[in-house]
């Protein structure tokens, strides 16, 4: 018996990726979805009964992390916990996992996920992917490039060119396919996001553009730009989970400068970097501590291609055969034949 606990930002994929790996390595599956998405895991099990699944096989328990994921976590006959979401909670699944019977534990958690943009990009490749990078999804993406690290001397016209994309952005209904961006998830993640910026603000960084709720029904945050964002602020080391670029500026050809900032924060989920200088691009891949680079592009995942992060960004692997092993146990037999 295998837990899988999921989070709210794309309940259906999370779902999906875990799932697959679980049922294919030959177990059952108790999944909670996350509180405020609870619905998508319900339809998935209602069509997995007329898909034909045995009786047992695909169990969904919504209700909250504190009462129905702690308890799987505790639960003695469950021998594997997968979960996506925050290091925080991360942290407490694995001490009660510890506790409980030492159950198998991967972790997908938090990120602050560096994107290098060196001057000798195609820059308008550049801006297009760094704002997909960072506002795809209303930011609610783990992989979203939480710092930009932009050269000194395309600094000034990539904001200028970022700003400009900005205004162009459709704001409005996320079921209309030529909305850009939609509303955030629930008020009190709105509510941080607010909090986020405002803290912004008062360690110095400058606020280029949004940093509020935008003046209309429904909870859309505008999409908001930092530059002036030094190693030390708190916002270049937290993740915000929203439509927030945050950019810091680098000297000009100091690629080792740039790597210790990018590798300064305790999270390693994902990262990038774009340059046309191929050599450059390698030894920057190399040095990042993540457990995903993109080059020249950013979210852009595949089914075959493993996918987990590094320190407090967690352990394990979704997608590829590296997750099939998460839901195996490996066995050795001795045999002596005479």
């Amino acid at each position: 018996v295998c837990a899988i606990v999921v989070p709210w930002n794309y309940p259906l994929m999370m779902l999906s990726w875990k799932i697959a790996a679980c049922l294919a390595a030959g177990n059952t599956v108790v999944l909670k979805p996350a509180m405020v998405t609870p619905l998508t895991a319900l339809k998935f099990a209602e069509l997995s009964v007329l898909a034909g699944f045995p009786p047992g096989v695909i169990n969904i328990i919504p209700g909250s992390g504190a009462l129905v994921g702690q308890h799987l976590s505790e639960h003695p006959q469950v021998r594997k916990i997968g979960f996506t979401g925050s290091t925080p909670v991360g942290k407490v699944i694995m001490e009660s996992c510890a506790k409980a019977n030492l159950k198998k534990v991967s972790l997908e958690l938090g990120g602050k996920s560096p994107l290098i943009i060196f001057s000798d990009c195609d820059l308008d490749k550049a801006v297009r992917l760094g704002c997909g990078a960072v506002f795809f999804n209303k930011g609610e993406n783990c992989i979203a490039a939480g710092r930009l690290f932009i050269e000194e001397s395309i600094h000034d016209e990539f904001i200028r060119r970022v700003v400009g994309e900005i205004k162009k952005m459709k704001i409005g209904d996320p079921l209309d396919r030529s909305t850009d961006h939609g509303p955030q998830n629930h008020r009190a993640h709105l509510e941080s996001l607010i909090r986020f910026c405002d803290n912004g603000v008062k360690e110095g960084a400058t606020l280029v553009r949004g940093g509020k709720q935008v003046d209309r029904p429904g909870l859309f945050f505008e999409p908001t730009v930092f530059t002036d964002v030094t190693d030390d602020m708190w916002i270049a080391k937290e993740e915000s989970f929203g439509p927030i670029m945050i950019v810091s500026k680098f000297i000009n050809g100091d690629i080792e400068g740039v790597l210790r900032s990018a590798n300064n924060t305790e999270y390693g989920l994902a990262s990038g970097v774009f340059t046309r200088d191929i050599d450059k691009a390698m030894r920057v891949a190399e040095s990042l501590q993540a457990g995903t680079v993109f080059v020249n592009t950013y979210n852009k995942t595949d089914v075959a291609a493993p996918f987990g992060g590094f320190k407090q960004s967690g352990f394990g692997k979704d997608l590829g055969e590296e997750a099939l092993n998460e839901y195996l146990k490996t066995k050795a037999v001795t045999i002596e034949y005479n």
